[in-house]
């Protein structure tokens, strides 16, 4: 399915197209999935793991909150530039396949979401010198949601998503109050 979506689009996949580039029969393709639509949102919620697991993976407890944020929002954006038109389809398609789409959607912005928060706290416990303070779920979500719009306006835009990185990372580190943070004072 990524392969042909990155070759064609997903309007335009078939099933047809994937068990042809899978090397795959059509029965085969069915006892696993119901529809075009199921094999698609399947891709959508491994693709996500995939991302998170890299971005997991890439941030350092033991680095510097700048460091981490830098290596955060550098894996995310390597990640969609790696795969421009996959995640384009994402963007343009889920919504269109209805209500289960839209709750798998928002189920992966949450759990992305989590895994800041849950980033954020594990550099804090590293780095019980410096006064940060705890990243709330409702800002985790602001971070989330607006490197997907920055990334679909950079689609939009035809813009390369490498030239994203300076500002995304500019702003979560704001956000998160990184360019004031310094050392907890002695008591």
């Amino acid at each position: 399915m990524a392969v042909s979506i990155e070759q064609k689009g997903y309007r335009d996949t078939s099933v047809a197209d994937v068990v042809g580039i899978a090397r795959t029969s059509r029965r085969t393709y069915y006892e696993h999935f119901n529809d075009r639509d199921a094999c698609f949102l399947a891709l959508f919620d491994s693709t996500s793991e995939e991302m998170m697991s890299e971005i997991a993976r890439a941030v350092r407890a033991d680095a510097s909150l700048e460091e981490q944020v830098d290596a955060a929002v550098g894996s995310y954006l390597d990640g969609v530039a790696a795969r421009p038109e996959l995640f384009r389809s994402f963007t343009r398609e889920l919504p269109a396949l209805g209500r289960p789409a839209v709750d798998r959607e928002r189920a992966v912005v949450e759990r992305f979401a989590a895994l800041l928060v849950a980033l954020v706290e594990s550099g804090r416990r590293e780095h019980a010198d410096v006064d940060a303070r705890p990243l709330s779920r409702d800002a985790a979500l602001v971070i989330v949601g607006g490197l997907r719009e920055l990334t679909v306006s950079a689609f939009e835009q035809r813009r390369e998503v490498s030239e994203l990185r300076a500002t995304a990372v500019g702003v979560v580190k704001a956000i998160l109050g990184a360019a004031v943070l310094e050392p907890a004072a002695a008591v």
